[in-house]
């Protein structure tokens, strides 16, 4: 069987005239298709299809559309009232809010009108596309097109496969969504399917490094923005999506994937639900907001001291960096018992360091080596340190023209253990087969803005350096949270790129 998803005469139905099924009935309409719309509220297709055709006229004020264009595209919408309109529909999008019975009453209907030729998809975010499609007479054309919020500028969407779904299912929403204008990755039914599976980490990770009191919402949204190149932190992410989202989605995805604990969540995170600071829409969250969803008066990430800078220091762990970062400081190979001992630790707290290599806590020292330093640079220190080493040492940073964030004790520092977990997390997205390691990359950068995609992480950092921070990590915690996904492992001891293929 063949979807000709290039046809001139393409009729798409949608289901649900809420946000979501506004975007696709706007990207159908602009890929030049016809489109037929219902829902199952009294006058809520009519609203919808209003709204679609006020933002096809601004597009149209602003130039990027031609006024003849949207007229046509208008001409293509029927909004509908029962589910017989569907009949000639060649595909049909299912959009409504998730619950599985009304998901399942949906197909039921759709099934009694449209042909067993005609595509059935769901763009459900978070169920099972093997729960969705069981009550289905014909599951061997069901399948998953989840798309993103909002629909026109989000250029993502996740063809999921399902147990059932049969090749010519998967072409046909593969080149239905090119044709939409929107870039399509194929993935393997999972519990969040790729880009909500492979975001836990970066919210979850912050998380924990605030529950262990290594760092504070600021401090970790600074790193990450600088060193990392996130366009938004970890905290202010969570903020602008809202907790009343994303704490929920933690637990489902948490149950869902066996309680792995490489994606389980913090109780701060349930406390903030429990507060009804759910971020930006309640005007409080990991921080308070004014009208305007402007941050009120947030602490300062950086680590300010009067402290002269370090005029000497002993190098236990040398990196090329401190050659910058510490520049005007001379650099001893010999401790002198008296000058600051800086490390560039990878994994490594600085208490495990000290009792490794028998120096001086007291005096040490720890600066992540990795990620781009040119802005700001993380410094720890262990328990019982003398805060004039660390003081001399941040003012040397300082005087480089770098801010600092000085963090308590962890493996990893921030952005370090952030970023190793993110690239983990991919290498096991990739070791389940869950996408293409290409496609997992491209995923993640479009649907999350991530600056590189998780392999592509663990390429920047080394697949040999990812995987010794990982196991480092999960030596010095004992938690499987940081296990090393076998992906990752099997390539750093080959000496392999993360993207190679098994």
């Amino acid at each position: 069987m063949v979807f000709d998803a290039g046809r001139d005469d393409l009729i798409v139905g949608v289901v649900g005239a809420g946000a979501m099924g506004q975007g696709i009935v706007q990207v159908s309409l602009q890929g030049g298709m016809a489109v037929v719309l219902i829902d199952v509220q009294p006058g809520a297709a009519a609203a919808g299809a209003a709204k679609v055709y006020e933002r096809l006229d601004r597009s149209a004020e602003r130039g990027r559309l031609e006024v003849d264009a949207v007229a046509a595209m208008k001409s293509k919408l029927t909004v509908a009232e029962g589910f017989d309109a569907f009949a000639p529909c060649h595909a049909v999008i299912e959009a409504v809010f998730e619950d599985l019975e009304v998901k399942h009453a949906v197909y039921g209907e759709l099934e009694k009108h449209v042909s067993t030729e005609c595509i059935i998809a769901s763009n459900t975010s978070s169920l099972p596309i093997s729960s969705l499609g069981r009550q289905c007479a014909h599951q061997t054309r069901f399948a998953g097109l989840h798309f993103f919020n909002p629909v026109p500028l989000m250029r993502l969407v996740e063809v999921i496969r399902g147990p059932s779904t049969e090749e010519w299912v998967i072409d046909g929403l593969t080149k239905l969504g090119e044709r939409m204008g929107r870039t399509p990755v194929v993935v393997r039914d999972h519990p969040g399917f790729l880009v909500n599976t492979g975001g836990r980490a970066f919210t979850t990770e912050a998380l924990h490094i605030l529950h262990e009191g290594v760092a504070v919402q600021t401090q970790v949204d600074a790193v990450m923005r600088d060193c990392a190149h996130f366009r938004m932190g970890p905290f202010e992410l969570m903020d602008l999506t809202g907790v009343d989202v994303n704490y929920p989605a933690s637990l489902i995805m948490h149950q869902q994937n066996s309680y792995d604990p490489r994606i389980r969540t913090v109780p701060f995170h349930k406390s903030l639900y429990d507060a009804g600071r759910f971020g930006r829409k309640t005007g409080q969250g990991n921080y308070r907001y004014d009208q305007a969803g402007k941050v009120i008066d947030p602490p300062s990430p950086d680590f300010l001291t009067d402290a002269a800078p370090a005029e000497r220091v002993f190098v236990a762990e040398a990196t090329e960096i401190f050659s910058d970062l510490l520049a005007g400081a001379a650099m001893a190979e010999t401790d002198d018992g008296a000058s600051p001992i800086v490390a560039a630790l990878y994994g490594e707290d600085c208490s495990t360091f000290a009792a490794r290599t028998g120096v001086d806590y007291r005096r040490l020292v720890a600066i992540d080596p990795t990620g781009d330093l040119s802005k700001r640079a993380t410094i720890m220190t262990p328990p019982g340190a003398d805060p004039a080493a660390r003081d001399a040492v941040a003012g040397r940073i300082s005087a480089n023209g770098r801010a600092v964030v000085a963090i308590k004790d962890s493996p990893g520092f921030i952005a370090q253990r952030m970023r190793a977990m993110i690239g983990n997390l991919g290498c096991e997205m990739a070791q389940i087969q869950l996408a293409t390691p290409d496609d997992i990359d491209l995923a993640m950068r479009l649907g999350l803005n991530y600056p590189l995609g998780p392999l592509e992480i663990i390429d920047d950092l080394g697949p040999p350096l990812a995987y010794r921070i990982m196991a480092t990590m999960q030596e010095i915690t004992g938690d499987d949270r940081y296990r090393p996904s076998p992906w990752l492992r099997r390539r750093a001891q080959l000496g392999l790129g993360a993207k190679v293929p098994a």
